[in-house]
C-alpha cells in the first residue's frame, strides 16, 4: 500500500516542507494551446483526473466566441504556426467542436483531439465534419483515442463494461478514413512498460491500425496521479541530481483555455492537469499567463518531472 503524503508538503510556493528553495519552471516558448472543450463526459471513469462525467459542469462548452481572441493572440505574438490541442470531458460532446477545429486548421496550426472515439464521435453529424476537415486539412490533424489497456478487460476496469468495443468501433472508422491515430494509454497495471508496449503493438496489428506502439509520442503511457500519495517535493537542486532541464517540463511550452460555470469569460491554466488549484491560474489572456510556475503540487513532482510525462505531442 502506497504512503500517504505528508500534509506538511506542498503547503509553501516557495519553499518546501524541508525549508529548501521550491522549484519553479520559466516560460519559454509556447508550443501548445490546450482547450478545454467542457467537462461534459459520456462516461465517468474511475480515475479521471478531471472529474469528467455525464454530470459535469464546472467547465462549460468552449465557444468560437471564447476561442477566437486566443487565436489573435498567438498570431501578435509568434511569426510560426503552434500545436492546438482539444481535450475535455468528450470533445465530440461540445456541438461546436467541429468549427472550434476549423478554426485552428483555417490559422495553419496543427491539430491534437484528445476522444474516447465511442459514441459521440461516431454520430452523424460529428462523422460528417471530421471527413470534412480531414479533406480540406490532409495530414494536419491526429486524433489522440484513450484506450487504458490494450485488453478489454483492463479498459473496461476504467471506463465501464463495453467500453472497450465501443472504442474500437471508433478507431476502425477512423482507421478506414485514413486518420492520423495516437493512443493514450496508462501505467496504472502491473507489467512493465516493454509489457504493455509488446500489448499495445499485438493490439494495433490485430485491429490493423497504423500506430508505432514503440513510440513514446504516439503510444503514450501517463503515469498514474494519485495527489493523496507521497511523492518527494522538487527543489532546485533536483534539477542536477535529476540530470532534467526545466524546459523540458510541460508548462515552459504550454497553457490550457478553460471557461468555467459562473464566469463571463475563459481564463488560462498553467498546466491541464491542475485544473481546479488557483495557483495555476494564471490570468485571462495568454499575455497574462507565461509567468514562471511553481512546482507547488504533487503532479508536478509524479507526473511532469519523475514520470517525465507530457499531455502535449
Amino acid at each position: 500500500m502506497n504512503a500517504p503524503i505528508d500534509p506538511r508538503k506542498f503547503q509553501n510556493p516557495v519553499t518546501t516542507a524541508k525549508g529548501e528553495k521550491r522549484a519553479s519552471v520559466f516560460f519559454k516558448e509556447l508550443k501548445t494551446l490546450w482547450f478545454n472543450s467542457g467537462s461534459l463526459c459520456n462516461i465517468e471513469c474511475a480515475n479521471c483526473y478531471i472529474q469528467s462525467s455525464p454530470t459535469a459542469d464546472h467547465f462549460i462548452y468552449l465557444t468560437p466566441e471564447d476561442m477566437a481572441p486566443y487565436l489573435d493572440e498567438i498570431d501578435e505574438m509568434y511569426a510560426h504556426k503552434i500545436e492546438i490541442a482539444f481535450t475535455g470531458g468528450e470533445p465530440y460532446l461540445n456541438p461546436h467542436m467541429i468549427r472550434l477545429s476549423e478554426m485552428a486548421l483555417e490559422r495553419g496550426h496543427e491539430l491534437l483531439i484528445l476522444t474516447n472515439a465511442m459514441k459521440p464521435m461516431m454520430r452523424p453529424r460529428v462523422q460528417k465534419g471530421l471527413l470534412d476537415l480531414q479533406a480540406r486539412f490532409p495530414g494536419k490533424m491526429t486524433l489522440r483515442v484513450s484506450l487504458d489497456h490494450f485488453s478489454q478487460e483492463g479498459h473496461d476496469q476504467e471506463r465501464g463494461e463495453g467500453s472497450f468495443d465501443i472504442a474500437l468501433k471508433g478507431m476502425a472508422w477512423l482507421t478506414e478514413h485514413n486518420f492520423t491515430l495516437n493512443i493514450a494509454g496508462r501505467s496504472m497495471f502491473s507489467e512493465s512498460e516493454i509489457a504493455a508496449r509488446q500489448g499495445y503493438a499485438h493490439l494495433c496489428k490485430v485491429q490493423g491500425w497504423n500506430i508505432d506502439a514503440q513510440d513514446p509520442a504516439v503510444t503514450i503511457l501517463f503515469p498514474e496521479m494519485d495527489e493523496n500519495v507521497d511523492v518527494p517535493e522538487i527543489t532546485v537542486a533536483c534539477w542536477g541530481i535529476l540530470d532534467i532541464h526545466p524546459d523540458s517540463m510541460m508548462c515552459a511550452t504550454s497553457r490550457m483555455v478553460v471557461r468555467r460555470k459562473d464566469e463571463d469569460r475563459a481564463s488560462v491554466l498553467a498546466c491541464t492537469l491542475l485544473w481546479d488549484d488557483p495557483q495555476f491560474e494564471t490570468g485571462k489572456t495568454l499575455k497574462e499567463s507565461l509567468g514562471p510556475v511553481k512546482l507547488n503540487h504533487p503532479h508536478c513532482a509524479k507526473f511532469c518531472v519523475l514520470g517525465g510525462a507530457s499531455c502535449s505531442a
